[in-house]
């Protein structure tokens, strides 16, 4: 018998770890018995994926049971895919589980008469206990379901009834409502990664979270479980021993508990392994000196921390019961910044409750100052079980009817608001968030009272030029942003010129060169004199001993400058050019930016 645990994930390099884990925990408990009348196999595609390519996959795979795992991103391919895999296989069981179904289960039922159940909360225990009533069964795959009882934590069909089930005849199944999963008690699953070969590596070392905040699913889980922390040295030492380039932890908030954050980054400080990366989910005001003085001997690129501000206006945090001390954060953000070796993602929710387009603004622009290396301007999920979702009409809350369940407008924002703050979005990802634009961005913020200024009038002049939003070229958004300069501030033109030129061959040693860029043909004879003098003297750039002057030019790129564009939020007029070589053998971890060096 076999039973497919079937994922469909946002983007390729996305794994699903619920599968995984929900594999591992069965294959860890059954017998060997068990295991040879059950193979569970798992299947992971891609909303990308035509659902034609997804469905055909399924049937040759010829699964007795099949499960899907649902989240906003794929339900509504789950269902198109469940509901013609059906038509299919018609008497192959179908079961779903994940956030998506989780509390809406009675409804999707009633909707997919086809649906044998639907598994809620914790999936470990539950999928268990589903495989034991398969192998036990005597009936073939057809017909058994309809006539036997059923598993804790799942909502099944009963005759013409939905319900929550209560009994099951299974031996070793008390048919009670069951406790949450010992953390410790499920396998490591990563003992083959063949399945995760360029694909972002989760790790899971807690569940739960000790805040409740009301946007947020992890707010139901109200109890945090931590994985024992000798388990999980021994885990990372698997990642580390491989070289895995990056390992994204999704606990909710990892230092909830200091003394299990503080193992887990002391481990991987004495481990470093040069090459991995760590994504932590953090709360940042909470951190105290001990973190931060294991933080600030990290290696630059050892780990990043993803920040969840979501507003810093107060009433909205009061409202959102979230607990957060705003100058705190702002404090300890700043420490961060100072170590020059932590990538900082700051997050904030568009559309939360008493949230309104100026108290946004003022959110936007508390946390722009806080010097982020990558801001997200999201917008607010209204997560089926959360109590915002209970919330939502006391709060006038219109949202999509379909996933991603985004919000429309509120008793605060308009929907007109709303779109505006699109497009702000737009501009943050394309010019703040690409890092490519750093040093021409510090200036040009000056031209304008506020950080979201300068991205709102940014935003008005793309939609007023007709601009395409998508063209992948980098010179098509640089000219366009030259040419917003030049409009804003005409006679700082040849400034922005040259900020921008520093900031394009910052990270790329071009190979046509810029029409915004000055002619280079001055510089001929003296850059063949510096590449010269470098071959015999080696001074500049020891790193490049092999290569002769020639070579020299072509691996690095000499350019001359005005004005002190290296300096950031202090460019001014010089009273003598400077040339500057950039070493793009030698990068900033953090931002991969080349070295620059003075000559």
């Amino acid at each position: 018998m076999k039973i497919l645990l079937t994922a469909i994930n946002a983007k390729y390099i996305h794994s699903n770890p619920a599968v995984y884990s929900l594999a591992a925990y069965a294959n860890g408990n059954l017998t060997e018995e068990e295991k040879e009348k059950c193979q569970i196999e798992i299947a992971e595609y891609t909303i990308n994926h035509r659902t034609e390519t997804i469905i055909a996959d399924i049937y040759k795979k010829k699964p007795d049971v099949l499960a899907f795992s649902c989240y906003i991103w794929n339900w509504e391919y789950v269902q198109e895919v469940m509901t013609e895999v059906y038509k299919i296989l018609p008497k192959v069981p179908i079961f779903l589980g994940g956030p998506e179904v989780s509390f809406t289960s009675k409804e999707i039922l009633k909707q997919y008469p086809f649906l044998s159940g639907i598994m809620i909360g914790e999936g470990e225990e539950t999928f268990l206990e589903l495989c034991r009533v398969f192998i036990h069964e005597e009936e073939p795959a057809g017909n058994r379901f309809q006539h036997m009882d059923f598993v804790d934590d799942m909502i099944v069909r009963s005759g013409s009834n939905v319900e929550k089930s209560k009994v099951n005849l299974i031996p070793g199944m008390n048919g009670q409502p069951r406790g949450l999963v010992n953390i410790n008690d499920i396998p490591f699953f990563y003992d083959d990664m063949a399945s995760f070969e360029h694909r972002i590596v989760y790790y899971e070392s807690s569940r739960g979270c000790p805040y409740r905040c009301s946007y947020c699913l992890s707010s139901i889980d109200k109890t945090v479980r931590l994985r024992d922390l000798e388990l999980v040295k021994k885990e990372l030492q698997f990642f580390l021993d491989l070289k895995i380039p990056q390992v994204k932890f999704i606990d909710r908030t990892f230092n909830c508990n200091r003394d299990h954050a503080c193992g887990v980054w002391q481990y991987i400080l004495d481990n470093d392994n040069g090459i991995t990366n760590f994504h932590f989910e953090i709360s940042a005001d909470i951190l105290t000196d001990r973190e931060l003085s294991i933080l600030e001997k990290m290696r630059p690129g050892l780990v990043q921390l993803e920040i969840g501000v979501q507003s810093t206006n107060p009433e909205t945090i009061k409202e959102i019961n979230r607990v957060m001390n705003v100058d705190k954060l702002r404090e300890v953000v700043a420490r961060i910044h100072s170590f020059k070796n932590i990538h900082q993602h700051l997050d904030l929710i568009a559309g939360l409750p008493f949230e309104d387009f100026t108290t946004f603004q003022k959110s936007f622009n508390d946390v722009y100052s806080m010097k982020p290396e990558q801001l997200q301007l999201g917008f607010l999920k209204v997560l089926k079980g959360a109590k915002m979702w209970e919330k939502a009409q006391e709060y006038g809350i219109a949202y999509t009817e379909k996933p991603p369940y985004e919000v429309l407008f509120t008793n605060w924002i308009t929907y007109e608001e709303i779109l505006k703050l699109k497009q702000v979005e737009e501009m943050v990802e394309m010019y703040y968030n690409s890092n490519q634009f750093t040093y021409t961005l510090a200036m040009l913020e000056q031209e304008f009272e506020t950080p979201f200024k300068l991205y709102e009038t940014l935003a008005d002049y793309y939609e007023e030029k007709g601009y395409a939003l998508q063209n992948p070229a980098r010179s098509y958004r640089y000219q366009i942003l030259l040419d917003f300069c030049i409009e804003k501030a005409p006679e700082k033109e040849n400034m922005y010129r040259e900020l921008l030129t520093f900031d394009i061959y910052l990270r790329e040693k071009m190979k046509t060169r810029p029409a915004f860029a000055k002619s280079q043909d001055p510089l001929k004879d003296i850059s063949r004199e510096i590449y010269q003098k470098e071959e015999e003297t080696r001074e500049l750039l020891p790193a490049y001993a092999e290569y002769n002057s020639k070579q020299l030019s072509k691996m690095t790129h000499l350019e001359e400058f005005e004005y002190s564009v290296w300096k950031q939020s202090d460019c001014k007029k010089l009273t003598e050019n400077q040339l500057i070589i950039f070493d793009y053998n030698e990068r900033n971890p953090l931002n991969a930016e080349a070295k620059i060096i003075l000559l």
